[in-house]
């Protein structure tokens, strides 16, 4: 493993761990009763190992080489661009087919279940 993806694999498993916590927090119920300033920390807190994660992911793709990089980068694209269209569709889906609805921070869980399956997909860096 290269030193740029040792450091993001350290960073993403430090980010997941921050995030999969303030998650588990969040959703259990057991502060349900926390609202003005205290929910809006906590939203916070549960945002901001997501954005550590797209702050590592952004590092790994500077840091490698370009051929990864590039890779990397379209791979992460597709599936951001994948996450967002099936947000779309079920927001959509909501309104007029009276699909149940859903918290949007699964547009998190399903960019990184995206994302996971990408190399299979993606193999090479052009077109």
């Amino acid at each position: 493993m290269t030193p740029a993806g040792r450091r993001y694999s350290i960073r993403t498993f430090l980010f997941m761990c921050g995030y999969v916590l303030a998650l588990a927090g969040a959703v259990s119920g057991a502060l349900d009763a926390i609202g003005g300033v205290s929910g809006w920390l906590l939203a916070a807190a549960v945002a901001a190992p997501v954005a550590g994660q797209i702050w590592a992911t952004l590092s790994f793709i500077r840091e490698s080489d370009e051929f990864v990089a590039a890779l990397t980068a379209k791979r992460f694209i597709l599936a951001a661009g994948l996450a967002i269209g099936l947000a779309v569709f079920w927001g959509f889906a909501e309104r007029f087919a009276g699909a149940p609805h859903l918290e949007g921070w699964w547009v998190y869980v399903a960019f990184w279940a995206l994302m996971g399956p990408m190399p299979l997909f993606v193999r090479e860096s052009a077109r």
